[in-house]
C-alpha cells in the first residue's frame, strides 16, 4: 500500500451490514478515482492506524453498545482515533452510538459526541418501523457530506428509535416521518447518517464519496 492510499476500517463488531458497507465505500471510491483500501476490522491497533473509520449498525442499540465493549480495546480505540482527528461515519445504529445514551431495552451511554438521546419515534398513524425511501431535508452547501445532492434526494431507512433533544448546529439533514426526523448528524470530524447509505443508491454513494473527500475541523476548530 502506497503513502498515498487512503486505509478505509469498517469496524467489525457483529453489528451488521458489514460487508455491504465495505462494498459501498470500495465502489465510492472507485467511482471517484480515490485511492483507497477498505477493510473489515476489530484490530484496536489497525482502527487506530486508519485514516477513515466506518461504524455500521442495526439492530438494537444496547446490542450494538454490548458488541462493541465486547471486543477489548476496540471502543477506545474509536475514541483516540477521533479525538485525534480521524474521520468518522457512522451509519444507523452507528450514527445513533454517536448520541449520549439510547433507551432501547435499557439506559445504554453512548459515545457522547453529539447531544440527545435514543428514543422509540413518535408518528401517530405511521408504521413503525419506518422502514423504505424518504426524503432528505437539507441546506444545499451548508455541509460537504451533502455536496452533489439535489432537492429530492432519498435515502433509505429502516428504523423504530431516533435522536431526540439534539442540537440544532449539530443537524446536517432531516426526514419528515410525522414530524421532522434527524437523518445526518456531524459535529466536529464526526458524522452519521440514520438512513443506511449503503443501501441508498447513487445518493448513498455521493455522500460516502463525500466523506472519503473530507477534509473535516476537528471539534473546537473552525472549518
Amino acid at each position: 500500500m502506497t503513502s498515498a492510499t487512503q486505509s478505509i476500517v469498517v469496524i467489525d463488531y457483529n453489528g451488521g451490514n458489514l460487508a455491504s458497507a465495505a462494498r459501498a465505500l470500495a465502489r465510492a471510491a472507485a467511482d471517484s478515482a480515490i485511492d483507497a483500501e477498505v477493510t473489515i476490522s476489530a484490530d484496536p491497533h489497525t482502527v487506530r492506524g486508519a485514516d477513515r473509520i466506518v461504524l455500521p449498525g442495526q439492530g438494537a442499540f444496547a446490542d450494538c453498545a454490548a458488541g462493541l465493549d465486547a471486543v477489548p480495546g476496540l471502543r477506545a480505540a474509536i475514541v483516540d482515533a477521533t479525538d485525534a482527528g480521524t474521520p468518522f461515519l457512522g451509519i444507523c445504529v452507528g450514527m445513533q452510538l454517536m448520541a449520549e445514551r439510547g433507551l432501547e431495552h435499557a439506559i445504554t451511554p453512548g459515545f457522547g459526541w453529539i447531544a440527545g438521546e435514543i428514543a422509540p419515534m413518535d408518528a401517530p398513524g405511521l408504521r413503525l418501523p419506518q422502514m423504505g425511501w424518504n426524503r432528505l431535508d437539507f441546506t444545499p452547501g451548508a455541509h460537504p457530506l451533502t455536496d452533489g445532492l439535489d432537492e429530492d434526494a432519498h435515502g433509505y431507512f429502516v428504523h423504530s428509535y431516533a435522536l431526540r433533544h439534539g442540537t440544532t448546529g449539530e443537524l446536517v439533514a432531516t426526514t419528515d416521518y410525522g414530524g421532522a426526523v434527524p437523518a445526518i448528524v456531524a459535529r466536529g470530524n464526526r458524522a452519521g447518517t440514520q438512513f443506511h447509505v449503503e443501501k441508498s443508491q447513487t445518493v448513498g454513494l455521493r455522500i460516502l464519496s463525500n466523506f472519503l473527500r473530507w477534509t473535516p475541523a476537528r471539534e473546537g476548530e473552525r472549518a
